[in-house]
């Protein structure tokens, strides 16, 4: 089996906007293939779009964790394509690390 493509890392997000690569650039079309999500005190959401004002694509619902605990979720088999752009919003949630292709 090959590999499909390489597998990069958004910078920590914690906002509303475009996710930004390790360079600080806007991620246009991509697959997302996880997520590193940090919770906050509160009960609270991310949600990613495909492109600003799009179509939501995901949202995952996060835990109250007193003390920010972390959890990863996978995107099964191709992950999810984005056609236009990565963001997002961030809602009482500590951060969140994207994983696309």
């Amino acid at each position: 089996m090959t590999q499909q493509t390489d597998v990069l890392a958004t910078k920590p997000f914690s906002g509303t906007g475009a996710l930004k690569d390790q360079a600080n650039n806007d991620i246009g079309r991509a697959r997302i293939k996880g997520m590193h999500i940090v919770c906050g005190a509160n009960a609270g959401s991310v949600v990613l779009t495909d492109g600003d004002g799009g179509s939501t694509v995901v949202t995952i619902n996060t835990p109250a964790v007193a003390n920010g605990g972390a959890y990863d979720v996978v995107v099964p088999d191709q992950g999810i394509l984005v056609k236009t752009g990565l963001n997002g919003t961030v809602t009482n949630t500590a951060s969140v690390t994207v994983f696309y292709g």
